[in-house]
């Protein structure tokens, strides 16, 4: 019997938040990996001392609000940018974000509580349901997969195996690796009991090890590639007495010698809506030369307004337009905007009470001698699906992004490792130029070849690598770890019934 069942309910639910909030130090930037699979081996048996379903459901929302507090404290910075109008929306924002995610791991929880039931029996089930719970917040109400537990393995070579089961099949595995462990701990016979889950466990850690050793090496492509970073502070960006500060900048670092393949500026790094941005656009094709500039900017098409990135061609003209289409609610649109926008309030990133329009969905764009990009603008690089919805494969992907609205403390970070990630599912390349940072080339394993660092302006020439052939992740999505996952619980979920009744 696990001693957490003599504690009363409040000290567990403390414990919860408390190993919840530990465990987030495996976020970026901290890296804490151990922490994370420490806090997970370590709910386990808090969570197997509950009485009932409804208080093993309490247990983890407890542990969930606490990660994701800590995770995602990034998340008050938006709010601190035009302080007068949104800084009382900060604290309910991380209240109910953090209390809102936990929700999904409250359900599973409750449903992986079986008294009666073995201890392994429950962690094999709670893998599943937590397992599905991820990918769910992955995917309901447009998703939200930030600060999920994969993330922590962004610089081990544990990351690799993005490649072949995605960041939800990663999630599943961590779940495996930990949770029996936490199981073993309150056996009668501990030592024994832990035998089996250790030894599984280092034949994980072997078995990954082995598969990032054999990935196949990155080699150089023959184009040079100029990430630009203004670094303009969100709260002057705008600002009519800084913003040709900024732009200036971007000309002076586009029109350095020597020449590179292509110029990558960050998202709506033209002070300008499209439709009257031609002398911008003439500045920035005499400053670049002849070389081809992706840009940011925001465009109008009658009462509809984008967020979107533009191509422009060796001669200085609009090759291809990209129109943002995953938009972040309650930054770039409100739900119910209209009716809001008369009470004063509006998505932060939106002008309007409608915010911005969505585009038609993922697509590529053709950067002529460079190949195909698959764009990505801000957080839609959060989400695999997207990157993984585009018809066709691309060359590398293109991410640009306004990472000022995340402040200077684990937003920018961990929005960089999820970067890191895509390009380890995809086998591709990642071109990522941030306003303030952090901006990158990251090469198919993931790793940064070359990169700005936070809250610094300037530029940098980095090679783009060439591709790795199509990995099993990006010819097999999620769906098959759903389809393993919903086995496995209807497995483990039979299996329990049966041996209880």
């Amino acid at each position: 019997m696990t001693p957490v069942r003599g504690w009363p309910l409040s000290l567990r639910l403390f414990a919860a938040a408390a190993l919840g909030a530990f465990g987030a130090f495996g976020q970026a930037p901290h890296g804490y990996w151990g922490a994370t699979v420490v806090a997970l081996v370590l709910i386990v048996p808090v969570f197997l001392a509950s009485e009932t379903r409804a208080r093993a459901g309490w247990i983890g929302w407890f542990f969930a609000t606490g990660y994701f507090a800590h995770a995602l404290s990034w998340i008050i910075e938006p709010f601190q940018v035009d302080a007068e109008r949104h800084a009382w929306m900060a604290p309910f924002a991380l209240v109910f974000m953090a209390g809102g995610l936990a929700l999904f791991w409250a359900v599973a929880f409750r449903l992986a509580r079986h008294v009666g039931a073995t201890a392994m029996q429950q962690s094999v089930l709670l893998i599943a349901t937590l397992s599905l719970a991820e990918l769910a917040r992955g995917y309901v109400l447009t998703g939200f997969p930030w600060g999920g537990v994969a993330q922590i393995w962004v610089n081990t070579p544990v990351a690799q195996v993005l490649s072949l089961v995605g960041p939800y099949g990663l999630n599943a595995l961590t779940f495996a690796v930990a949770f029996p462990i936490g199981a073993a701990l309150i056996q009668e016979r501990r030592l024994r009991a832990l035998l089996r889950p250790l030894g599984f466990t280092s034949a994980a850690a072997a078995l990954a090890a082995g598969y990032a050793s054999m990935r196949p090496i990155v080699q150089e492509g023959p184009h040079t590639v100029r990430v630009v970073q203004p670094n303009a502070p969100q709260h002057q960006k705008w600002d009519p007495a800084y913003a040709p500060l900024f732009f200036a900048r971007q000309i002076e670092y586009s029109a350095a010698l020597p020449r590179p393949d292509l110029i990558v500026w960050p998202e709506t790094a033209v002070p300008a809506w499209l439709g009257s941005a031609q002398p911008y656009l003439t500045a920035i094709a005499d400053a670049a030369q002849g070389t081809p500039v992706v840009l940011g900017i925001q465009r109008g098409d009658g009462p509809r307004i984008f967020n979107s990135m533009v191509y422009l061609d060796e001669a200085g003209q609009q090759g291809g337009l990209y129109d943002k289409h995953h938009l972040a609610p309650f930054g770039e649109y409100l739900p119910f905007g209209e009716l809001m926008g008369r009470f004063g309030i509006y998505g932060m990133a939106a002008t309007t009470g409608h915010g911005f329009s969505a585009g038609p969905g993922p697509e590529l764009l053709g950067l002529g001698k460079l190949g195909k990009a698959l764009p990505l603008i801000c957080y839609e690089a959060v989400f695999p699906q997207d990157v993984n919805g585009a018809a066709g494969r691309a060359d590398f992907l293109l991410q640009i992004t306004n990472d000022a609205w995340f402040g200077t403390r684990s937003g920018p970070f961990q929005h960089l490792a999820q970067a890191r990630m895509r390009a380890i599912e995809q086998g591709l390349p990642m071109i990522r130029s941030a306003n303030t940072g952090i901006s990158a080339m990251i090469d198919p394993l993931g790793q940064v070849t070359a990169s700005l660092a936070l809250g610094k302006a300037g530029y940098v020439d980095a090679i783009l690598p060439q591709p790795h052939q199509p990995t099993v992740y990006s010819r097999i999505g999620d769906s098959p770890v759903l389809g393993l996952l919903l086995f496995l619980t209807a497995l483990a979920w039979f299996n329990i019934r049966r041996l209880t009744k």
